[in-house]
């Protein structure tokens, strides 16, 4: 397939030059005169600034114009390590490819971290200088790309605080190298510059005593003002939420609840507030290992001060007399042990890891035990063995904290992960089943040292965990690491407790001659530990649970005392399952394709706060294989997430309850087994022969043909029908215009109503081709002028509550779906930009009266009154496609589309003429799909309009030595395409 350059790459001559000035005078008018008025996307003047609720951030435009200049120049205020880290890569990338760049920073208040000047100080291309002298508080962001600059500046300094979550406003302004703002702005850089001091290491050591100074009095009367407002601690916004719950509970006489909350989020803080607030004689707090038992009775200690005495039950030490007592699993699940407590001794019980329930020893405890109340404590109920945790605490849930809200609610650290290829060794890529002497070759351990090193920690003192495949490796990496000058140690699940403490307390000391930089481990410390300093992750295995991905980050998502954020660094072979980290990383279990893909593509836009997501191509390019490879539709994970569901909520699941919980995408099920009924019928034998196969083929139907969530109008029809068996059609396009400002026709509902009665889809009986209300002999609905009505096969089957609620529940499912996707500014007469939909999805919702994918539809096809022509693009070409076929269509930037009708096809024939005829009432909606590995869906891109003056005749070799016609021509995007998908569907395969 033809690459295509970007638009800016040109070389500078007379014609492009002045393409230049029309299409930047075009831009501004747009942005200073009228907002209708069409231009070039890239030249827009914009506001550039953070929107978490539409997925914005500073970070993404400064990063884009920073990935495609020539030479770029910054001039910040303040300067931290958060900042270069969110950039590393692209400014890594410049190196490389030998782009120079000029940073000016200030000693403004002395802000600046030394430890990012030191990290700058490593890039060859980059001058860095610092203004010791005045208030210089500029912040301003130039790009030269070609014969042209973008000019970003307002008050966004180098911070990931400033690039990702603060209220920040920036103007983002492009202009030719003659054009007078850009001159004054480098001028007045290259002033500042040229006056400011060179940073070096003598300059950054200097300057460092400073910054330690100016901390340490900060840190001083920040202390005493802590100390003039310190009251007893107090719950925070979400603990309140959840003390809240837990109350009402309580209040319906509800003696057992559980609490799901995520690492770091305050839980064991959460139950000692509960606790107070029902305030038992007797309390007690298990665990499953003592050094956690001790900081829960650390905390409880703090809420309530001297108003009850605290012991522990663990070991050799058991202070029974204690009002309130924290043991261990393994002590007081011993016999002799639990018989010295009546069932009703504690009021409260609170366990700690409550998904271990299900063991033997908890389930002993469990039976013996009758508290007033009962709390369990987890942030992973999801178990893999079966057991059901929420039947254990009667399905009360009262409250749930997962990742990205704690991130959001600023109760976790930040993080900043990078997904780096895992180097080939000996010419072997690393799989789930590599060799230990490849895992532990000389080649991989430089690499994963150099990585650790590069992308090393917030504050350059590391303190890190890494996660690896197996004790063999956890061990020779510790070794080699060592050997390097590192200080490590390596654990495992046969670790004693007293090592397991010495290597945490090694790993957070700053005595230097008792300091760890690093602990190795296999199978210990996913969950269940606490180590806040903890600043640096390694993960040296496969990904194959999106759960234990999530157990492990989240060790360094913990806050501390001058720990800014954590650096997650995840080496990726060729691991079949890493299609499950975007799941980990952005909290979406749905197992969607194209969700996940999405996500993807969107980088750090949608990660909460300022965290980051970075994965360098090859990553990147592993992953979106493992998406296109990956069958998620495996009974045995649909069947573990249907159970896991049913258990959760303690009924069968419908659709929409999937969409509730945040569980996997229930069209799976529906693809899976023709319909969601189908499959809940082979998981529950109460189902069994509750419908006429005549109704389960109904059901069948409407789960693909109409609630398939990619066209609303259908979904609004029956779901009145299946509440008053009759419609107005006036209502129905009332209802339609005030939910979605959508104005139906009356040829597209002649389109729903023909749709309804399976008229549009067809299928092969008796080896004729005739409509699926033929071939079934379906009766449906029936319309007149004025209104829609039940025919009464259809009412007789809505009699049925069971065919009723499985039809309602899919129709509901469709309708949220939809309006999640829903953007009236992204609707375009059917179609929402950049959603996918199949060839059959398309020609329903252009109201054909069949489905033409029978027909050889290929890459376009007019319709029979030619008022619309289709076009299908596989953007990245199979190798093994006939010659003919191999079409050079692609962007030529994001508002050109340059493509090829099929081959043997000249001016004059007919589906050219039309095209070259548009203006006579012609719609042209484009849809592409990345590659056929992807899957049978297109992305819709819009409406496109011919440029006819492109239109040529030309040749294509035909595979046989000779050459055959075929016409070329470029189109208009009606609607510049957005940076994301561009950028994804362009970006070349490695």
């Amino acid at each position: 397939m033809k690459q295509y350059e970007a638009a800016t790459a040109f070389v500078i001559n007379d014609e492009n030059r002045d393409m230049l000035y029309t299409e930047l005078s075009q831009s501004l008018r747009t942005g200073f005169i009228d907002n209708f008025h069409p231009s070039k996307q890239e030249y827009l003047p914009k506001l550039v600034l953070n929107d978490k609720i539409n997925g914005k951030k500073v970070l993404t435009t400064v990063d884009k114009d920073l990935k495609s200049c020539d030479e770029f120049w910054f001039s910040v205020a303040f300067l931290t390590k958060s900042g270069v880290t969110v950039l590393i890569n692209s400014l890594k990338e410049l190196e490389q490819k030998k782009i120079n760049g000029k940073i000016l920073v200030s000693q403004y208040q002395n802000f600046t971290e030394p430890e990012a000047l030191r990290t700058l100080l490593k890039f060859r291309n980059i001058e860095l200088r610092m203004v010791t002298t005045g208030n210089f508080h500029a912040k301003g962001y130039l790009f030269k790309k070609g014969n042209s600059y973008d000019l970003i500046i307002g008050s966004s300094n180098l911070t990931a605080s400033a690039l990702c979550t603060n209220k920040e406003w920036n103007l983002r302004i492009s202009s030719t190298n003659k054009g007078k703002l850009i001159i004054d702005a480098i001028k007045e850089f290259n002033n500042e510059f040229e006056d400011a001091e060179i940073v070096n290491s003598e300059f950054i050591d200097q300057y460092e005593k400073l910054y330690k100074a100016q901390r340490a009095f900060f840190k001083k009367n920040q202390n005493k003002l802590t100390v003039l407002q310190k009251n007893t601690l107090k719950p925070n916004a979400m603990q309140v939420e959840a003390l809240k719950s837990l109350k009402k509970l309580r209040s319906e006489s509800k003696n057992k609840a559980l609490l799901i909350s995520a690492t770091g989020t305050g839980k064991t803080y959460l139950s000692a507030f509960d606790v107070k607030e029902v305030n038992p004689k007797k309390f007690l707090f298990i665990v499953h290992r003592a050094n956690i038992a001790n900081k829960a009775m650390e905390s409880y200690i703090k809420v309530f001060g001297i108003d009850k005495s605290m012991g522990m039950y663990s070991g050799n030490k058991k202070e029974i007399e204690a009002d309130f007592l924290f043991s261990t699993i393994q002590t007081i699940s011993i016999e002799n042990n639990l018989n010295q407590f009546d069932k009703h001794h504690f009021d409260y019980i609170v366990i700690d890891e409550t998904h271990r329930a299900g063991a033997p020893t908890y389930q002993k405890i469990l039976n013996h035990f009758q508290p007033r109340f009962l709390l369990g404590m987890t942030a992973t109920p999801e178990r893999m063995d079966g057991f059901d945790i929420f039947k254990e605490f009667d399905y009360n849930i009262a409250y749930e904290i997962r990742l990205h809200r704690a991130l959001e609610e600023q109760m976790l650290c930040m993080f900043h992960y990078f997904g780096v290829t895992d180097i080939t060794v000996d010419g072997k890529v690393l799989d789930e089943n590599a060799a230990f002497n490849l895992l532990s070759a000389t080649q991989r351990v430089n690499n994963i040292i150099e990585k650790a090193e590069f992308y090393g920690c917030d504050n350059g003192c590391v303190r890190g965990l890494v996660f690896c495949s197996s004790l063999q490796e956890s061990d020779e990496l510790s070794k080699v690491f060592n050997s390097r000058g590192y200080k490590s140690v390596s654990l495992s699940g046969s670790s004693s407790e007293e090592e397991r403490i010495a290597a945490i307390n090694g790993l957070e000391s700053n005595r230097p001659e008792d300091k760890l930089d690093y602990i190795f481990t296999v199978d210990i410390f996913n969950e269940g530990i606490d180590i806040p300093k903890v600043n640096q992750i390694i993960m040296l295995r496969p990904t194959q649970s999106a759960i234990i991905f999530v157990q492990q980050l989240g060790r360094g998502l913990r806050k501390a005392d001058s720990k800014e954020y954590v650096t997650i660094i995840d080496f990726i072979g060729n691991y079949s399952k890493s299609y499950l980290v975007p799941v980990a990383l952005y909290g979406n279990t749905s197992y969607n394709k194209d969700t996940l893909r999405k996500l993807m593509v969107s980088g750090s836009s949608v990660i909460p706060g300022a965290s980051t997501v970075n994965f360098d191509k090859i990553a990147q390019d592993r992953i979106f294989e493992a998406i296109d490879s990956a069958n998620m539709q495996l009974k045995q994970d649909l069947v573990k997430d249907y159970e896991l569901l049913k258990f959760k909520i303690g009924k069968v699941p419908m659709m929409v309850d999937f969409l509730e919980h945040g569980s996997r995408d229930p069209q799976l099920y529906a693809e899976y087994s023709r319909s969601y009924f189908n499959f809940v019928a082979g998981q529950e034998v109460t189902l069994k022969n509750r419908l006429s196969s005549e109704e389960v083929k109904l059901l069948e139907l409407f789960s693909n043909e109409i609630a398939n969530t990619k066209r609303i109008e259908e979904v609004i029809i029956l779901k009145e029908l299946i509440q008053t068996e009759s419609i107005k059609k006036e209502k129905v396009k009332s209802v339609a215009l005030a939910t979605y400002g959508i104005e139906i026709s009356n040829e597209t509902l002649e389109s729903c109503i023909k749709n309804i009665n399976f008229e549009f889809v067809t299928e092969k009986k008796n080896k004729k081709l005739m409509s699926v209300r033929e071939a079934h002999d379906l009766n449906i609905i029936s319309d007149n002028k004025e209104e829609i009505f039940c025919e009464q096969d259809f009412k007789n089957s809505l009699k049925k509550e069971t065919f009723k609620s499985f039809l309602r529940d899919m129709l509901y499912y469709s309708e949220i779906v939809y309006d999640k996707f829903f953007n009236q500014d992204k609707y375009i007469n059917g179609f929402i930009l950049y959603r996918k939909y199949s060839r059959k999805d398309v020609f329903r919702i252009l109201n054909w009266d069949q489905n033409p994918v029978a027909q050889n539809v290929g890459g376009y096809i007019v319709s029979s009154n030619k008022s619309n022509c289709p076009i299908f693009v596989t953007y990245d070409k199979d190798e093994n496609i006939s010659d003919t076929t191999k079409y050079n269509d692609g962007f030529i930037n994001n508002y050109e589309f340059e493509w090829m009708t099929k081959s043997k096809r000249t001016l004059n024939s007919p589906e050219v003429r039309t095209i070259r005829n548009y203006k006579q009432g012609l719609r042209i909606p484009l849809f592409i799909k990345k590659s056929n590995g992807e899957s049978s869906d297109f992305y819709y891109m819009g409406e496109i309009t011919p440029i006819v003056e492109s239109i040529e005749q030309t040749t294509m070799p035909d595979g046989k030595g000779k050459y055959v016609s075929v016409v070329k021509m470029r189109f208009l995007m009606n609607q510049p395409v957005e940076d994301s998908i561009y950028e994804y569907l362009t970006r070349a395969n490695v």
